[in-house]
């Protein structure tokens, strides 16, 4: 079992479209799909606004997707061939609380996605991406907390980086290995072979241990 992580700095960036996208992209993955959302007073920290993701009892909630046609993130991952979608929701700063039943659908898939900054707290995964683009200001604290941990970034074509933004140093930056896309097309050729390529690896090298111990 394979995690792929993809988080971003900041919202409505193409998050969900590369998630979705790989998903396309990849589907011999068999793909279990996971949202995870943090809110706060009743106000969402994926976008600031007032939400409905709170739940009743204010500490956890955790849904299953199974309309393919709402439009939401959640069913995007369905839309896009992900065999399993489920949406985690969490008090802001909480997710430690969530991370037994997240790790619960981990185990239980033969590969999983998740759109989230946070859960590089809790979890190794084996590829992770964020998603950058400099001209939005606006830096997550989760984000920035984690970026020296992402394998490569995801920004728009013809993006520049200034020393400073977002309270990151450009060689930071610089030093990760980066993929270009133009929205609407956020997931391209060169990014799926790229994971695929992380993942196929993986698969070698967990046989190789197999076959020493045999």
């Amino acid at each position: 079992m394979a995690v792929v992580v993809v988080g971003g700095h900041t919202r409505n960036i193409g998050k969900t479209s590369i998630v979705a996208g790989l998903i396309a992209a990849l589907p011999q993955r068999h793909w279990t799909a996971i949202k995870i959302t943090q809110f706060g007073h009743g106000v969402c920290s994926a976008n600031g606004e007032p939400c409905d993701c709170e739940t009743a009892d204010h500490t956890i909630a955790i849904s299953q997707e199974r309309d393919r046609s709402s439009g939401t993130d959640s069913s995007r991952y369905l839309a896009a061939g992900a065999e399993r979608s489920f949406w985690v929701r969490t008090r802001q700063g909480q997710l430690s609380e969530a991370m037994p039943r997240v790790r619960a659908l981990l185990a239980e898939s033969e590969n999983a996605i998740v759109e989230s900054n946070s859960v590089l707290r809790f979890l190794q995964p084996d590829v992770s991406l964020s998603v950058l683009d400099p001209a939005i200001e606006d830096f997550k604290p989760s984000a920035l907390r984690y970026l020296d941990r992402v394998d490569a970034l995801v920004v728009p074509a013809g993006a520049v980086f200034a020393e400073g933004w977002g309270g990151v140093s450009l060689r930071t930056i610089e030093r990760k290995r980066q993929f270009c896309f133009v929205a609407p097309e956020y997931c391209t050729t060169e990014l799926a072979g790229f994971v695929e390529e992380r993942l196929g690896v993986l698969v070698e090298q967990v046989q190789a241990r197999v076959n020493a111990r045999d």
